[in-house]
């Protein structure tokens, strides 16, 4: 059985194997996985809340873990982008999906389908649904789901994976250094 901190680890890794951690990052990926997952949650949170007859604000916060779990999977990103575009995918969906249970909840009322009411949107029905529909809370929850969504973006790396990015990055630096001189 191998040691998990055996010097073994450290000479299985190498600069090579970083650059591939590197190369197997997606923000393409990363974003279409986002906008696919924002979509299904809103069809399913509107679903759910319909069929309930209850709005539960506190989805969006789970809008978030999975979006950012989504990211992190189709983007396997390691740098900042990728929790960046996590929390914008997040705050655009908390907002398409207020809209989607809103008007899911306007088509209930006036027996009539969510697209229907969906297509009859006119810029003078946004500033009411902006005035009457959107709270502070929903806000204040987008702005935690997106946190969230940060938050577990970025991939987990195992230890030889972490060492060989080290190992990357500083023969980066060397290259960088040994053109400055």
């Amino acid at each position: 059985m191998r040691k998990r901190h055996s010097p073994d680890v450290q000479a299985q890794a190498g600069p090579a194997d970083g650059q591939r951690l590197v190369d197997e990052q997606s923000v393409r990926d990363a974003v279409l996985a986002g906008l696919v997952a924002v979509i299904l949650f809103s069809i399913l949170w509107a679903m759910m809340s319909t069929l309930l007859d209850r709005i539960y604000p506190w989805m969006t916060l789970l809008l978030g873990a999975a979006v950012g779990l989504v990211v992190r999977r189709a983007g396997r990103g390691l740098d900042w982008r990728f929790p960046l575009v996590a929390a914008g995918i997040t705050l655009a969906g908390s907002l398409l999906a207020n809209i989607i249970v809103a008007a899911a909840f306007t088509a209930e009322a006036l027996g009539t389908s969510t697209l229907a009411i969906l297509r009859a949107v006119t810029t003078m029905t946004w500033p009411v649904f902006f005035a009457e529909v959107l709270s502070p809370a929903d806000a204040i929850y987008a702005l935690f789901g997106a946190g969230i969504a940060a938050f577990y973006a970025q991939r987990k790396l195992d230890r030889a994976e972490f060492l060989a990015l080290r190992k990357w990055e500083d023969a980066q630096d060397r290259l960088v250094s040994d053109r400055h001189q």
